[in-house]
């Protein structure tokens, strides 16, 4: 194995593991362990609660993270791009609903392009905050308002009651309150944070260190 095979293999081996035990522990949780009662029949999965984690959401910031530099300092400008990101898709999800609703999309359209350019601008208050960082995380609110029935713009966007109902994936299965799709997002971001600074550690645990001449 060559140097710089001997210096990546750590870091993706890490990754791996932790890649297995996030998708295996979000997908059972959302699924199996916290589902409403009575609704996780054997051989199928249960409907989620208006709580669960978002598999893929979590890549999003575990990639920035490394993205930003894999260090102390990117770990907190990814946090701040994750608050302020999906913040931002907080409030313009109920203004975008409110100026024009289901079929037309130009009200989401028109706020959209307001937060986006609030999100840059505010660049001007230093090089604490990470635009690369928050637009992804903008969308990934976004992402899964669209996925889970875009609740409050679209009709029956959104589970009622025990039984699925709404327009979201699965059938309607994952359908999800946007208040929710915010929470949801922005708790998995904060853990894909959090994935990405502990793959880095872990990593570097496991690395070989150069021999001392």
């Amino acid at each position: 194995m060559g140097a710089r095979a001997k210096a990546i293999f750590p870091l993706a081996l890490v990754i791996g593991v932790l890649s297995y035990l996030w998708t295996e522990f979000s997908l059972n949780f959302t699924f199996h362990w916290v589902t409403v009662a009575g609704t996780d029949a054997p051989g199928a999965v249960g409907v989620p609660q208006n709580f669960h984690f978002i598999l893929p959401t979590a890549f999003i910031s575990w990639g920035l993270f490394f993205a930003a530099g894999g260090d102390n300092a990117a770990f907190g400008k990814i946090f701040l791009a994750s608050v302020f990101g999906t913040v931002a898709a907080l409030v313009t999800i109920p203004l975008s609903y409110k100026t024009a609703a289901f079929p037309d999309f130009w009200g989401i359209a028109l706020w959209v392009g307001i937060f986006a350019f609030i999100l840059v601008m505010i660049l001007v208050a230093g090089d604490w905050y990470y635009v690369a960082g928050t637009f992804p995380c903008f969308a990934a609110v976004f992402l899964w308002w669209v996925a889970t029935g875009m609740d409050g713009w679209a009709p029956v966007g959104a589970t009622e009651g025990d039984a699925p109902g709404g327009l979201g994936a699965f059938g309607g299965l994952i359908s999800t309150p946007w208040a929710w799709v915010w929470f949801d997002t922005l708790v998995t971001l904060i853990v894909g944070v959090i994935l990405g600074i502990v793959s880095g550690r872990l990593a570097a645990l496991l690395t070989p260190k150069p021999k001392e001449a």
